[in-house]
């Protein structure tokens, strides 16, 4: 079997100002910071003769080509993503970047905030607009019943608020 890759669906080019800024501070971090210290790593490691088996200049090699090839990522992909940084007009609507609060039919409550596909993080509640519930989610309005296909089967969500601000209430 061969090393080949079929070319991964792009993700949606919309991003928050704050997944911007996330995403330049990780090129700043791995370019400035993280490059030059395993750059002068491989170059001590390469001083101690036979590299064949010098674990610290192999590894770090290796994670050398990882911090290019992120980087070349994230220079390609700051280029094309546009921020969506303003609050639509109509906000009784699910939009990019509104936090949404969701009710289950068994009344339990989850709230969830549609993101581009760069900063989608589960566990702090942004859901890529590309996944089924974001897409599920966008348009519908206040009040509306959400229905979701998952593995696990279809769910059946209501929608109980949309904001548009960044809120520790939420």
């Amino acid at each position: 079997m061969g090393r080949y890759r079929p070319p991964r669906q792009r993700g949606s080019r919309y991003i928050t100002a704050e997944g911007e800024q996330a995403l330049r501070d990780e090129l700043q971090q791995l370019w400035k910071v993280e490059r030059p210290v395993v750059t002068d790593a491989v170059h001590e490691a390469a001083k101690n003769g036979d590299r064949s088996e010098n674990g610290d200049y192999i590894y770090g090699k290796r994670r050398l080509r990882e911090i290019d090839s992120r980087v070349r990522f994230l220079n390609k992909r700051l280029d094309e993503v546009e921020v969506v940084g303003r609050v639509p007009s109509e906000t009784s609507k699910v939009f990019f970047g509104a936090w949404v609060r969701l009710e289950n039919e068994a009344g339990e409550e989850s709230t969830w905030r549609v993101v581009g596909p760069d900063e989608f993080d589960l566990a702090s509640g942004k859901l890529s607009m590309d996944s089924p519930m974001g897409r599920a989610l966008l348009g519908k309005r206040l009040g509306d019943e959400v229905r979701v296909r998952s593995p696990g089967g279809e769910h059946v969500y209501f929608i109980t608020n949309i904001l548009y601000t960044e809120s520790k209430e939420r």
